[in-house]
Order: structure tokens, then C-alpha cells, then sequence
């Protein structure tokens, strides 16, 4: 499975910069936000902001970067199939 990216500008208070996150039918699935220095241990890292459908009961984690946050979406896609 793979997964498509698209930089958007989240409007939520503080942080921004974000990545839209399609699957292979170009479903939207998840928002992700890069978190600002504001964070402190988790300055820089991938914040699940919003999901859809299968990904509904996966929380909110945080993520070190984006390849960590694609695979985590792609596993638990996966595992829902």
C-alpha cells in the first residue's frame, strides 16, 4: 500500500505547517501537523491532528518524522483490510 502526501496550512491555533495523507484509492485518512519548539521532546515531531475510517480508534500519537508516521498509517490500514 502506499500513501500520498499533500503539504496543506492547518489552521489550529499554533502549528501550521501540515501533510494531508491519502491512501491508494485517494481517500483522505489523516491530517498530520508538525509540531513547533513549543512542544519541548516533541519539538519537530508528527502529530495525528485528524483521521478518518480505518484509523478512527488510533488516537493521537506523535511521530519522529514522516516516514515513521506513513508506516504506523500503513500497518494499521493494513491490519484493517
Amino acid at each position: 500500500m502506499s500513501l500520498t502526501l499533500q503539504p496543506v496550512r492547518v489552521c489550529n491555533g499554533s502549528d501550521e505547517e501540515g501533510m494531508l495523507v491519502f491512501d491508494d484509492d485517494q481517500r483522505l485518512v489523516a491530517v498530520l501537523t508538525h509540531l513547533s519548539d513549543q512542544y519541548g521532546d516533541v519539538s519537530g515531531h508528527w502529530y495525528l491532528e485528524a483521521k478518518f475510517g480505518l484509523l478512527d480508534g488510533l488516537g493521537h500519537p506523535t511521530y519522529a518524522d514522516l516516514d515513521a508516521a506513513q508506516e504506523s498509517i500503513r500497518q494499521r490500514l493494513a491490519r484493517g483490510r
